[in-house]
């Protein structure tokens, strides 16, 4: 599900920078920008790189549902943070170019900040929807990250994606909730008749 919902990011990038661009090139990729070996992965130059850094339980929104009167019981779904960083890896000479894709990718999700069924109709029908916000990152912390992917910097932004929807399944029963009891309990002296 997670390779769906970065797959399905950077096919709204490429769309929009195809068109806006007149190419029907692809510039960005979903890959590592190095292998195993510490080599660079092959046709990551000149390409905006997205990948995964990191993925986080969303408790936040796993908050009981308000229904009337009734709760129910069976499988939830799982809502994720997905963090995702998004790289311009142009280099030398091509330096240029990777600022000024960076800032076409924030522009983009700045103004289409959700993707979702309705403005992405071949989204996975097991993901309700996607939410973009960009993390801020203060520069120590955008170091420690180039560090442990053993790489070096480049022109980067890091984006938590709220994902909507990951599994859950059929509703197994109804609970009700605890109410007030039916009758109110009075209070009766000893000595009363």
């Amino acid at each position: 599900m997670i390779d769906r919902a970065i797959s399905q990011i950077a096919a709204q990038l490429n769309e929009y920078l195809r068109g806006l661009l007149g190419t029907s090139e692809d510039i960005v990729l979903v890959s590592n920008l190095l292998g195993p070996d510490g080599s660079p992965a092959p046709n990551v130059n000149n390409r905006v790189i997205l990948f995964l850094t990191s993925i986080e339980k969303d408790t936040l929104s796993q908050r009981p549902s308000e229904g009337r009167g009734m709760a129910f019981s069976g499988s939830q779904p799982l809502f994720l943070n997905i963090y995702l960083m998004v790289a311009a890896n142009f280099t030398g000479a091509n330096y240029p170019e990777s600022l000024k894709f960076l800032s076409l990718v924030i522009g983009f999700f700045h103004r289409q900040p959700v993707i979702d069924h309705a403005n992405s109709p071949d989204l996975d029908q097991r993901i309700s929807k996607l939410v973009l916000d960009i993390e801020n990152t203060s520069p120590q912390a955008m170091s420690n990250i180039w560090g442990v992917l053993g790489g070096r910097y480049l022109p980067s932004v890091l984006y938590r994606v709220r994902m909507v929807g990951v599994g859950g399944g059929d509703i197994q029963g109804r609970i009700s909730p605890v109410t007030a009891p039916d009758a109110a309990a009075s209070y009766r002296p000893a000595d009363a008749p």
